[in-house]
């Protein structure tokens, strides 16, 4: 008895595959063109320098409540115009009333209590604002 290498007419029973992976490569092509987008980080706005140096015009889009260590009472500011803390909610809802853009920059003196950060916040979350953004020293210095 010889081996042949021919078929002897029965039946195979060798699976098809071809089929199969076309199948298969368009499902790789469906998952790689629908794939989940990554999360980002934070969304953070940092004030911009101006790009005149020479420019004499104040900015009054840019909110910037600075809140200075002066003794027992901390003191207040929005855009170097003192107020005091109980009179910092209806002034930032007035200011946020008719804007679009609700962005507010807090800076803070070093050795602050966070609490008093916190209350401006709060007063920025109470006037509707958006996006609450905190001015450190490493911002202010450029790097």
């Amino acid at each position: 008895m010889a081996m042949g290498g021919g078929s002897t007419g029965g039946a195979v029973s060798d699976m098809n595959v071809t089929p199969l992976i076309d199948v298969l490569l368009v499902l790789l092509i469906i998952f790689m063109v629908i794939q989940p987008t990554t999360p980002k980080g934070l969304n953070t706005l940092v004030p911009q320098p101006p790009k005149d140096q020479k420019q004499d015009q104040p900015n009054d889009r840019t909110i910037v409540v600075q809140v200075l260590n002066t003794g027992a009472i901390p003191t207040y500011k929005i855009n170097d115009q003192t107020f005091p803390k109980d009179q910092l909610a209806s002034e930032l809802t007035k200011i946020y009333e008719t804007r679009q853009e609700k962005v507010m920059f807090v800076r803070g003196d070093r050795d602050l209590n966070f609490g008093s950060i916190a209350d401006v916040i709060g007063f920025g979350k109470q006037a509707d604002v958006t996006n609450v953004a905190i001015i450190t020293p490493q911002v202010e210095a450029g790097h």
